[in-house]
Formats: structure tokens, C-alpha cells, sequence
């Protein structure tokens, strides 16, 4: 059982993991051991999931999840299938616990009076500087 927070855990039967060769480190064992591991979870099929923490994981993870709703997590960093399996599943955990955070909506700000104040002010000086650049008029 995977735990994502204090509201939320993942049954071991939700989730398989695919094990294949590795392009990372681990010297001979590369071409021998399949160390790399794909954790792969069903976001659309998923009894766990409420229907407004799925569509906050299909929003959120859209980048990550396949047109038939399965979310995957490839880790290959470790050199032992173990480390990859343990590797895979926390980051799991962390990118649905981040894709179930609520964020806070922005607030918009206004320009504040000062830097309003300060642009007419440059506004008008650099207006002089130009006005006074022409040349005087030649009636005198």
C-alpha cells in the first residue's frame, strides 16, 4: 500500500510494475538485468479515487497519462531493481500528492499609485527634453 496523505492510499493491486533493461548505471549488469522499472496506475479505473481527486489527477498529470488514463513512472537512476521499484513509487506518491494539493487562485494586484505617479512624472520630463531639442523659431 502506497500512501499518499493522510486521506488517500493506493492497494498494491492498483498498481504493476514493468521491468526492463536499463540505459543507466550498473556497468555490466546493463546488458544482463532488467533493473529499470515502469510503474504503471489506472487513474481513469481507479475505486479509490473520488471523481473530483481523479479529475485533479488527469488535469494536473495530463502530461503523464495515456489517452486510456494510465499514469507511468519510469525509474532506471539505481542500479538494483529494488532501489528503481522503491525509487518508482515515491515519486508516485509525490506527483499525486502534489496533483492533489488545491492551489490558491491568484489574486490580481494593481499598479499602485506611486509607480503611476512616477511614470507621468518620467512621462513629462523626458516630454521637455524633446520640446527643448527644436530649433528656436527664426521670426525674431
Amino acid at each position: 500500500m502506497i500512501r499518499i496523505n493522510s486521506g488517500l492510499s493506493i492497494p498494491d493491486d492498483e498498481i504493476s510494475f514493468i521491468f526492463s533493461r536499463s540505459s543507466g548505471p550498473g556497468g555490466q549488469n546493463v546488458n544482463k538485468l532488467n533493473t529499470r522499472v515502469t510503474l504503471l496506475f489506472d487513474v481513469a479505473g481507479s475505486p479509490n479515487l473520488s471523481e473530483s481527486q481523479r479529475g485533479n489527477i488527469l488535469e494536473n498529470l495530463a502530461t503523464r497519462i495515456s489517452r486510456k488514463g494510465i499514469l507511468r513512472v519510469v525509474s532506471q537512476r539505481h542500479r538494483t531493481q529494488k532501489a528503481n521499484r522503491e525509487a518508482a513509487a515515491e515519486r508516485f506518491a509525490g506527483l499525486l500528492r502534489e496533483a492533489l494539493t488545491v492551489k490558491r487562485p491568484r489574486r490580481k494586484t494593481g499598479v499602485p499609485r506611486a509607480i503611476k505617479r512616477k511614470r507621468r512624472e518620467n512621462k513629462r520630463r523626458r516630454s521637455r527634453v524633446k520640446a527643448g531639442r527644436t530649433k528656436p523659431d527664426e521670426d525674431d
